[in-house]
């Protein structure tokens, strides 16, 4: 019990079991890892774009939006084992989606579906329901801007879009924890 100077106060009834529950850990995030020269230009465009009171992480592909961060290590055994048998591949830049109120690049790939199938397969028991659904692999430029000047980038990109090439060289893992992503593990692709 507390004094305070108007008596003594009680603690909610409950508050000690819930201080003693344990807490869930920050989600984690799931993304790939570019060559170097494709990171460097699609940040680029990223810091280009996206509202910088807003961008506080890179430019990314995303895998997967929040695995349980309680099943870090299931999730680190998994991405070592795959990642061990995945030699790096080729990613083709293949035109420019309009996100409503922002910009990405649409990302082809079959050797990422099949890593990211595969990772999913395992991990079927954990996935929340975004993660469980259908993946369509892109890089966001831009987002959470007014409609008008999304469709003006869009119209700009697509004007000028060439598609390219880069490759995927490994996986990031990060921890979520509101703001900036903090980086977990950097796994590259063995093969």
């Amino acid at each position: 019990m507390v004094s305070t100077a108007c008596g003594p106060r009680r603690k909610p009834a409950g508050s000690e079991d819930r201080l003693n529950q344990p807490q869930p850990l920050a989600p984690l995030i799931l993304t790939l890892r570019f060559d170097d020269p494709a990171f460097a230009r699609l940040d680029s465009l990223r810091r280009a774009h996206f509202p910088p009171e807003r961008n506080h992480i890179p430019a990314h592909l995303t895998l997967f939006h929040a695995l349980p961060g309680e099943a870090l290590e299931e999730v680190l055994s998994g991405l070592r084992f795959a990642c061990a048998a995945t030699p790096p591949f080729v990613l083709r830049f293949t035109g420019v989606r309009s996100l409503g109120r922002g910009v990405a690049l649409e990302v082809a790939s079959p050797e990422l579906v099949a890593l990211r199938r595969a990772l999913a397969a395992g991990w079927s028991h954990m996935l929340t329901r975004q993660d469980a659904g259908g993946f369509r692999p892109h890089v966001t430029v831009q987002n959470k801007v007014a409609t008008e000047a999304a469709t003006g980038l869009l119209n700009e990109m697509t004007a000028g879009f060439e598609p390219w090439e880069a490759r995927g060289e490994g996986l990031l893992l990060w921890h979520y924890r509101g703001g900036p992503w903090e980086p977990a593990a950097t796994i590259p692709f063995g093969g």
